[in-house]
């Protein structure tokens, strides 16, 4: 009993201190400007796409509602099967130029292969790239913001961080745990200032970049077999002497990521072995949230004070991050403990098929480094 209980209270004090954690760093989260002057300078958006037809059109409108006479935007098709090129020329006409994509050579993934062919394309006058998802929906002023940003704050990448959107329960569930693990777990001032590839934080669904560093950076050739290639580009970077970090992007993008809970098990599956690293490290730190979110609230059942509390500061935390970051707080967060769960059978199915080389996405394998 004594070590349960012992169990319990440093669980408890863990989940205590994520939730400070979490409401000191959103005080620290970089804002983009909510009026940004005109851009100074030639900016090239760039949009990969493989397979989007049927949801692209809200994704690019958006996009063409942001460009302005120093805006250009490059779309890149991945070799679709389902007329999404067709989808591009109807909406965009001579509004974007259009690139068809090669095959990924050898020792490629898919994404960053595109990033790169995308990259290459862009105008040699652009001195900043804007890379968005197709699934991202952007202010009209987004690109002017994250560009006023990212010149601002003397950084090299800047990820703001689009507005998750879920729909379905499983979405809920799930998804408002991406924003809350790095502003819980996060040092972000470390993050801009620190050169150590752990503390890195990014989303591949907006990302604005210098273009200088990221060419000294190797660019996505540098992240050409990583899954998460998007924090895997962060730290690339910083390799080479740039810094960059996350930041508030509420105000400039929303993204659903995932419609329902097929695309997002198959989605998570895809990477989150890849994110957290090899199974022993993966056990380690599920273990610890599951120390700090499941073990409290389980000994609250049994009527412990220390659980009821650890349990209470959970929810807190998730409250915090979901007003602080645009997203659904109550009920939703009272099921922090079923969320953590889902996480740990995520990543337990994801190594599962990695190691049995069963990963697909987008009718191709999945493997990475």
């Amino acid at each position: 009993m004594k070590l349960a209980s012992l169990l319990v209270g440093v669980g408890a004090a863990l989940s205590a201190a994520g939730t400070a954690h979490a409401a000191y760093n959103a005080t620290r989260l970089r804002v983009p400007p909510a009026a940004p002057p005109p851009l100074a300078e030639q900016v090239s958006v760039l949009l990969p796409l493989r397979d989007e037809a049927d949801r692209v059109a809200p994704c690019l409108r958006s996009l063409l509602g942001a460009l302005d006479e120093s805006t250009e935007l490059v779309v890149l098709d991945d070799r679709s099967s389902d007329g999404t090129p067709e989808v591009v020329r109807r909406l965009a006409g001579g509004r974007a130029r259009l690139v068809h994509g090669e095959p990924p050579p050898s020792g490629w993934l898919g994404k960053p292969w595109a990033c790169a062919q995308l990259a290459k394309a862009a105008s040699p006058n652009s001195t900043a790239y804007v890379f968005v998802d197709a699934d991202v929906v952007v202010a009209p002023h987004a690109v002017r913001s994250a560009v006023a940003l990212l010149r601002a704050s003397g950084l090299d990448l800047v990820s703001p961080y689009p507005r998750q959107v879920t729909g379905t329960s499983a979405e809920r569930l799930v998804q408002p745990l991406l924003q809350w693990s790095w502003l819980t777990t996060l040092p972000l001032g470390l993050v801009e200032r620190s050169a150590r590839p752990s503390l890195s934080a990014a989303n591949g669904q907006l990302l604005c970049v210098d273009a200088a560093a990221y060419g000294r950076a190797g660019g996505h050739a540098a992240v050409r077999s990583e899954v998460v290639e998007d924090v895997a580009l962060l730290r690339a970077f910083k390799r080479a002497g740039a810094r960059g970090t996350v930041v508030d992007g509420t105000a400039l993008a929303t993204c659903r990521m995932y419609e329902g809970w097929p695309e997002l098990r198959d989605g998570y599956s895809k990477s989150l072995w890849s994110a957290f690293g090899p199974p022993p490290a993966a056990a380690a730190l599920l273990g610890l949230l599951g120390l700090a979110y499941v073990v409290p609230p389980l000994a609250a059942l049994r009527g412990s004070r220390a659980g009821l509390l650890g349990y209470a500061a959970a929810v807190a935390g998730r409250v915090l991050v979901a007003r602080r970051t645009g997203g659904r707080a109550l009920p939703d967060a009272l099921a922090h403990p079923v969320s953590i769960t889902a996480l740990g059978w995520l990543t337990a199915r994801s190594h599962r098929l990695h190691r049995q080389g069963r990963l697909q996405w987008r009718g191709r394998p999945v493997t990475g480094a």
